[in-house]
């Protein structure tokens, strides 16, 4: 099997892409991207006696230096930002006095994972679901689902401080009984059941309208099982599902949606299934770390008749920054041909939706501040360019309601979790450092640890 293209990825694009300007995006400036971070909504470079033009120029020093770890929202044609280029902005300031925010609390502080739903044998029908229609890639028919353990690990991670546990509940699906006048033929499975033992929830069904999967289930009749399932301790529980989903009759599919202020989500590996790769054009070459390579996302635009940016070369060319780390950890890798790097691929495709689901339970909006974890996707090919960090504004955030809502530290300690939650990420990534996320990842958080420490 060929290796990737000979690409070295030697530019790498740290603001957004000239069709961010085409399709009507105005990113915050420096200023503002510094003021998003603190508790007061101003710049921390704003003191007294600084005239504007010196807040400005410090600003966009302070953001210059941040761009080689944090680079700008990439918005290349069909993103989510394209459909939506006016979508607002949360700042720290707008989250932390959000009225409907959920806080951690010592009696409500765990994350409950709940493993895919068992098939019965009342609904053996539903068998062979969760394939896809393509069940190969590069010659392999088998290789291992995302696991809900692995998925625990990494959540326990990137939710530092957290108790992660299994929700302790058996999820089945089971047969669906309507009364006499509205019931389906047999060979129809419009509808199933969910129960968790204590209660039993009517689930909708339906053909796949693209014919990637054999059938799909409701994504709103699910959110609204799992409401009802919530432990009393729990902050928030996430359902993961191998099935594919649908929310309504108009769309194609859905991954994942969080019922934020209901502190639920349900998150779904079917359409993250490698063997459906080549259908969503994803470009194995070009997914996060190096989607921020300027050949590669010139070539996009050039589609729609743009024409490329000249570079400023003391912006990119950081050689230990930690983009650059990530891009040099993985630009030789060729596409995963092995089972073991198929499962690995999947999963960190699912890892990332799960952590970005999950914020949205802590009061986390889409973020258009920077290349970051929470921000929307449009699809499978934009999903897999986006990195799988928090950017500073998301990460004050997490880090304010875990370390001082909940743990009752300071500044100081806030800091302090900061680091050592990427040391926990870390530690994750080195134990799955042979798939390409992971290891630039892990790439990527020892460049920002150094910068921290330095």
């Amino acid at each position: 099997m060929a290796g990737r293209a000979a690409c070295q990825h030697d530019e790498v694009l740290l603001e957004c892409s000239p069709w961010a300007e085409e399709a009507g995006f105005e990113r915050p400036d420096a200023a503002k991207r510094l003021a998003a971070t603190t508790k007061s909504g101003r710049s921390p470079l704003a003191t007294k006696g600084k005239s504007k033009k010196v807040i400005k120029k410090l600003s966009e020093q302070a953001v210059q230096q941040l761009s080689p770890s944090f680079p700008g929202p990439l918005l290349l044609p069909k993103d989510e930002l394209n459909w939506d280029p006016d979508y607002p902005p949360q700042s720290f300031r707008s989250w932390l006095n959000e009225i409907e925010r959920n806080k951690l609390t010592p009696e409500r502080k765990t994350l409950y994972v709940a493993s895919p739903p068992t098939v019965t044998p009342g609904v053996g029908f539903m068998n062979g679901w969760e394939k896809p229609t393509t069940v190969s890639i590069n010659g392999l028919k088998h290789f291992e689902s995302p696991s809900a353990e692995a998925s625990l690990e990494y959540l326990r991670a990137f939710y530092h401080g957290l108790p992660v546990r299994h929700l302790p509940q058996r999820l089945c699906f089971v047969p669906w009984t309507e009364p006499p006048q509205r019931t389906k033929t047999a060979d129809n499975h419009e509808y199933i059941g969910l129960t968790d033992n204590n209660r039993c929830t009517r689930i909708r069904t339906r053909e796949t309208p693209d014919k990637k999967f054999k059938r799909q289930v409701n994504l709103n009749d699910l959110l609204d099982a799992v409401i009802d399932m919530l432990p009393d301790n729990a902050y928030s529980l996430v359902l993961l599902m191998d099935l594919d989903m649908y929310e309504d009759e108009d769309d194609d599919f859905c991954c994942g949606r969080a019922y934020g202020g209901s502190r639920v989500c349900v998150v779904s590996s079917a359409r993250y299934h490698p063997a459906l790769d080549v259908d969503e054009g994803i470009d194995y070459e070009h997914m996060w770390p190096t989607s921020h390579c300027k050949k590669f996302t010139d070539s996009l635009c050039a589609v729609e008749e743009l024409e490329p940016q000249e570079h400023i070369k003391s912006i990119y060319e950081t050689q230990d920054s930690p983009l650059r780390l990530a891009i040099d950890i993985v630009k030789k890798v060729s596409t995963p041909p092995t089972v073991e790097g198929c499962s690995g691929l999947w999963f960190s495709r699912v890892a990332r939706t799960l952590a970005h689901e999950l914020g949205h339970c802590f009061g986390m909006d889409h973020c258009i501040f920077y290349a970051c974890n929470m921000q929307g996707t449009s699809g499978m090919a934009e999903d897999v360019r986006q990195p799988p960090y928090l950017c500073p504004v998301c990460l004050e955030k997490v880090a304010h309601a875990i370390a001082c809502e909940l743990q009752l530290h300071n500044q100081t300690g806030k800091e302090d979790y900061t680091k050592e939650r990427y040391r926990a990420i870390a530690e994750f990534c080195e134990a799955w450092k042979h798939v390409d996320l992971f290891a630039a990842y892990g790439a990527w958080i020892r460049g920002r640890l150094q910068q921290l420490s330095g």
